[in-house]
């Protein structure tokens, strides 16, 4: 297959662009995965239903707006992330930004593949190790179809996982648990509203970032944005309420710990059904998995110039073997690393695109290193470290969106006012 099919770098033209649905199928299954159910769950346990209802409303407002507004960016312009980042941090500089968040979603994606054989292997007593060879070659073949397989995928998993919460869902109004779930109140085991806030915001950091992967094959911004609204609220916000229900039910065993994991119940109810189940989390992890490998894909290409397709492939067999080795079980530890350093990438894109004026706009990046971008990022990563330790309460992904965007639009009024500066003087 050629490479210049996946538009790896350079824009995707107007006459490769798909429609809005397709795009829309490709954000909107993404979040409507078990693993966020998880965390509805465990978001509904610690806080109680209406108050986990309120942050889930909160949190998918702040990444409708953050996400949307890259994803604008991405449709107007048709770039990847890796080439709107050369924009703002300089056509070597861009690495850094980039490096790193390939290097995240490929931990997400290794998180989710050893999550499958977790599931798998305790629910059905299979070998897990086979379970995750399985998996690593069927998320990795999926990504190698490029992002038409993508939505694809979407379009399968997002009725699937309907039907099976909807059942499940139904023995648990049957069984009088959604009534006793609007009631429960919470455990508060650590977690405060804003740390909620923050788990739910930094969970979908990277991936959100890197949006434009996505969103560039969008016919425009206004068609970017509609695919980014399929997915915060909608498609993320109705995981995480599922996981809530699930969990303030009482009907989970251990919902502390398991939060929404709302399969034993599901296979409980249904007994018979144990096929569905193994076809669902395949195809439902498989969603999330293909997704978070084309970003890696894609990001990686652009560093060494190879094609998406190949590196989908080496990335995949990697990100299998980083769970064969069991780096699933770090999932807060990724949790803590995107919701401090990754957010201020994306205002720093954001604030660029909208306050550089349009001759700047046409020609950006091309000095190698863009220092005042890179020292942004690395500032604002500081700060948000020292709010974590000082002020754990106040959460992670909030310090770096608000002093990220505050710190670059400071900058770029000091660069114009330099600007005005240096014409006056000639």
């Amino acid at each position: 297959m050629d490479r210049i099919e996946e538009y790896e770098s350079v824009p995707v033209p107007l006459s490769a662009r798909k429609s809005t649905t397709s795009v829309s199928a490709v954000w909107f299954g993404f979040p409507m995965v078990v693993t966020n159910t998880v965390i509805g769950g465990l978001l509904g346990w610690n806080l109680g239903f209406w108050p986990a209802a309120g942050v889930i409303f909160l949190g998918n407002m702040v990444l409708f707006a953050y996400v949307g507004l890259l994803s604008y960016i991405a449709g107007s312009t048709g770039l990847n992330f890796a080439l709107l980042a050369q924009r703002s941090f300089g056509k070597k500089g861009y690495r850094f930004a980039a490096a790193f968040l390939s290097i995240v979603v490929i931990g997400w994606y290794a998180f989710q593949v050893g999550l499958t054989g977790k599931m798998l292997s305790g629910l059905f007593d299979l070998n897990i190790n086979t379970v995750l060879i399985i998996a690593t070659i069927f998320y990795t073949t999926i990504t190698f179809f490029g992002v038409r397989a993508l939505a694809w995928i979407g379009f399968i998993s997002v009725p699937f996982f309907l039907i099976i919460v909807a059942f499940s869902l139904f023995g648990l109004h049957q069984q009088g648990g959604i009534m006793l779930a609007t009631q429960a109140t919470g455990h508060h085991d650590g977690i405060t509203f804003f740390i909620a806030l923050s788990m739910l915001i930094a969970g979908w950091a990277d991936s959100g970032t890197m949006t434009p992967d996505f969103t560039r094959w969008a016919k425009n911004g206004r068609s970017a944005v509609i695919a980014t609204f399929s997915a915060f609220p909608i498609g993320n916000g109705v995981a995480l309420l599922a996981g809530a229900l699930f969990a303030c039910s009482g009907l989970i065993p251990d919902p502390g710990h398991n939060g929404g994991d709302f399969l034993p119940v599901f296979l409980h109810q249904y007994p018979h059904t144990g096929w569905i189940a193994i076809v669902f989390v395949f195809i439902n992890l498989g969603s999330v998995c293909s997704h978070c490998l084309y970003n890696g894909a894609v990001g990686m290409s652009n560093l060494f110039g190879q094609p998406m397709r190949r590196m989908s492939v080496i990335l995949g067999l990697l990100g299998g073997g980083f769970a064969l080795a069991g780096a699933w079980s770090y999932f807060l530890n990724w949790l803590t690393l995107v919701g401090l350093a990754v957010p201020p990438i994306g205002m720093i894109l954001i604030i660029d695109y909208f306050m550089l004026s349009k001759s700047k706009e046409s020609a950006p990046g091309q000095q190698d290193y863009l220092k005042d971008a890179l020292y942004c990022w690395a500032a604002t990563t500081f700060i948000a470290v020292i709010i974590h330790i000082t002020y754990p309460g106040a959460g992670d992904a909030i310090p770096g969106l608000i002093i990220g965007a505050l710190l670059r639009i400071v900058q770029q009024i000091n660069r114009a006012k330099r600007a005005v500066t240096t014409e006056s003087l000639i």
